[in-house]
């Protein structure tokens, strides 16, 4: 079973650590050896045969001297007093001598013996520098390394987060994600998501068909039993033998019958997509609100509250008219239910409808949440189930425009729907 990917992550990283620690300690040593055995060796060994070569051709050549390095020379057959003592014993060869910091080379020919001797501590720190330039190297090549193992282990969901962003949210197509289209690399944890994310695929796919069909069934089947209602009524009242209760019941149907088409029109267009363009057309607000006033002043029967339309001339605006009258009915009939005793005023000017009541109002915490679905400010003693302001704040945000709501507990509301 392959390892998952955070897995294979975590341990490429783990072995980039090891691999760095075991070149931090080989590094030293290794550089340690090369420089002092290897390289101070070669240079040594270098110069004693320069030196007899040089001596073949010059008589009694003084051995080296310089910076670096110190030269003593016991020619063949002569005591060794020119030998510092802790030399004499050395055999041909390389030696470190630790107690004295030095690195001797004691080269033995027929002309004699010559002992060359190297700082030890300059040799140390020639072997500090290139272990850690060798540390360096392995690092970054155990990086790299690294980088290269985890660019193949992130590939295949790189590939698929590419595929993932080219999806349309509303008609995602996932036939690249289908098992046998994946590309052999995705494996594992890649795999199953990719799985996962075409079968996810398919579910939406089906769920955005099911909306678009309902949206376009209900449209159509909620829209045939109320034109029989509004056709019924219409052909009923022009009975001229109908007492004025009657006449009044189906004066109310009718208004009911067009508000209902007022909120299915509403509901499905907060139902489809948002690309597509509510239909809009040229109409008066003010006569909006003038119709919608009408409607809640059975609300105010029995109480002392005097309902007062103003409206600033003709206001015309080009926008979905019966979204217009949902939005206006909820915030009048909100104002006439919160409302016992004062006066509701709503005013039409220029951009704006404002709608103001002398109520019950609410506190702070209350008008905090009064766009919270089913948030009741009184605690439920009014009609209603909290679910108009919501309603109209996703109305207006749907047609571009902005509602603002200011209240004082035990004063009043006022409500400022901004349109253009």
């Amino acid at each position: 079973m392959s390892y998952g990917l955070p897995r294979k992550i975590r341990i490429a990283f783990i072995l980039q650590a090891l691999l760095a620690s075991l070149a931090v300690l080989l590094g030293g040593y290794l550089m340690a050896l090369v420089v002092k055995y290897g390289l101070i060796n070669a240079v040594l060994q270098s110069e004693a045969q320069y030196y007899w070569q040089q001596s073949a051709q010059v008589a009694e050549l003084a051995p080296p001297n310089t910076l670096r390095i110190r030269g003593y020379l016991q020619p063949a057959g002569q005591s060794d007093t020119v030998v510092p003592a802790q030399l004499r014993a050395l055999a041909p060869g390389f030696h470190e001598l630790e107690s004295s910091d030095q690195l001797v080379l004691v080269d033995q020919q027929p002309e004699g013996r010559l002992y060359l001797v190297f700082q030890r501590s300059i040799a140390h720190r020639a072997a500090v520098w290139a272990g850690v330039l060798l540390i360096l190297l392995a690092i970054h090549a155990s990086s790299w390394l690294t980088y290269r193992a985890s660019a193949r282990l992130v590939a295949p969901v790189s590939w698929l987060a590419r595929r993932i962003s080219l999806w349309d949210p509303r008609h995602p197509d996932a036939k690249e994600l289908a098992p046998e289209r994946l590309p052999p690399e995705v494996q594992g944890e890649t795999r199953q998501l990719a799985l996962a994310l075409h079968d996810m695929a398919g579910k939406v796919g089906d769920h955005v068909a099911r909306e678009r069909n309902f949206t376009r069934d209900a449209s159509h089947e909620l829209r045939t039993p109320l034109t029989v209602i509004r056709m019924a009524s219409d052909m009923a009242l022009a009975d001229s033998g109908l007492t004025p209760r009657l006449q009044r019941s189906l004066q109310r149907i009718q208004r009911a019958g067009r508000d209902m088409e007022a909120v299915i029109d509403a509901f499905l267009l907060l139902a489809r997509e948002v690309d597509v363009e509510p239909q809009s057309e040229l109409f008066d607000v003010g006569e909006v609100v003038r119709y919608e006033a009408a409607n809640v002043e059975e609300l105010l029967q029995g109480k002392q509250v005097l309902l007062r339309v103003l409206v600033e001339g003709n206001q015309m605006l080009v926008a979905p008219p019966r979204v217009m009258h949902v939005v206006v009915a909820n915030l009048l009939r909100n104002a006439c239910l919160y409302t016992d005793v004062g006066e509701v005023e709503v005013r039409v000017m220029p951009g704006q409808v404002v709608v103001r009541d002398t109520g019950i109002g609410m506190s702070s915490e209350a008008l905090a949440r009064v766009f919270d679905p089913f948030f009741r400010a009184d605690g439920g003693s009014q009609l209603g189930v909290g679910l108009g302001l919501p309603i109209v704040r996703r109305l207006c945000e749907r047609c571009g425009w902005h509602i603002e709501i200011d209240s004082r507990e035990g004063q009043g509301t006022t409500v400022t729907l901004l349109y253009r």
